[in-house]
């Protein structure tokens, strides 16, 4: 891949993460007036879904051939990237600390390393590991997983479950799009993903509660419905398809790396708007995880379109962001 298109496929990565790590700061305050995470989720995927379903429909110009032949592609991102992630992650931190869910969600990128490296029977570049080992040590500084917390073995299984949903949907957003628009596809997982969470709500098999009292947001109170569409339209819509197209752009490893940046993004964010602290460890994690992405990026050919069907297929690169931790 030429140097220009991969820089600008990590141009939209950042933007990806940045517009990604803004929905803590405004999911945050909904859930202290009374919502739940999988209501949250929910509403924030349906109204993202809905803000896209126009655009995305303008960009396929009558193709909806496209959309029928990359319907199984859009279903994977619906069920296990948009609602089967989510899940899992929550599944999670109700059993161990938020720290240690999130760094095993964002394991991610490690795993699709490992798959390449099975499905390929050849060992990454160096740089690559490099690279692996200093955006994971950088990650674990940055979230900094609890010590000393007894870890529950079903929480950690849920927290390995995200981190395996978290790469599936790297691989699936940096698939062949076959004429299906980044948009179209982020509308379409959105839409479904959002419906499927809302039908689990609806029949109990997830706490599911809303609330509609004014919520505080940065100091201020505000009706609820204006943190429900920043996240919609920002933290959302315009998240999920930077990513997608980012990870079209860079292939599935190297967009799962740039994602890391998220969690970089979300503890800014919670500096700034929160006034949460920034520590110094905390920083400097940061800063590793960028030489991490660095080191990735300096890897030789773009491995990472699709994963090998065989031995002797070429070294490819297969990875997973985002969220995609939500809140």
């Amino acid at each position: 891949m030429p140097r220009s298109s991969t820089t600008t496929g990590l141009v939209i990565a950042v933007v990806a993460a940045f517009t990604f790590g803004m929905s803590g700061a405004f999911v945050k305050p909904m859930l202290e007036a009374g919502w739940s995470p999988a209501a949250a989720v929910t509403v924030r995927a349906l109204v993202g879904g809905i803000v896209l379903a126009p655009v995305a429909a303008i960009s396929l110009r009558g193709r909806w051939s496209a959309l029928w032949r990359g319907r199984w592609r859009v279903l994977a991102m619906a069920v296990i990237g948009v609602a089967g992630c989510q899940l899992a992650y929550f599944a999670a931190i109700e059993r161990v600390p938020v720290g240690t869910a999130i760094l095993l969600e964002y394991m991610a990128p490690l795993l699709l390393v490992g798959l390449v490296w099975v499905r390929t029977r050849r060992r990454p570049e160096t740089v690559v590991i490099v690279g692996s080992v200093v955006a994971v040590a950088g990650l674990v500084l940055v979230v900094a997983p609890a010590s000393g917390v007894h870890l529950d073995a079903l929480g950690l299984f849920f927290g390995v479950l995200a981190m395996v949903g978290c790469a599936i949907y790297y691989v699936v957003a940096a698939a062949p799009a076959d004429g299906l628009p980044s948009v179209a596809l982020a509308a379409g997982g959105l839409l479904i993903g959002g419906l499927v969470l809302g039908a689990l709500g609806l029949v109990g098999a997830l706490p599911f509660t809303a609330s509609f009292a004014p919520v505080t947001v940065l100091g201020s109170t505000v009706d609820w419905w204006v943190p429900v569409l920043i996240v919609g339209l920002v933290a959302t819509a315009i998240a999920y398809t930077a990513n997608i197209t980012a990870s079209e752009m860079l292939g599935a490893r190297l967009a799962s790396f740039a994602g890391l940046l998220e969690v970089v993004a979300a503890t800014l964010y919670a500096w700034v708007l929160l006034g949460e602290d920034l520590t110094v460890p905390q920083l400097l994690g940061g800063v590793l995880i960028l030489a991490g992405i660095a080191f990735v990026r300096s890897a030789r050919g773009d491995a990472s379109r699709r994963i090998p069907t065989g031995p002797a297929a070429p070294a490819i690169d297969p990875t997973p962001t985002g969220p995609l931790t939500l809140v």
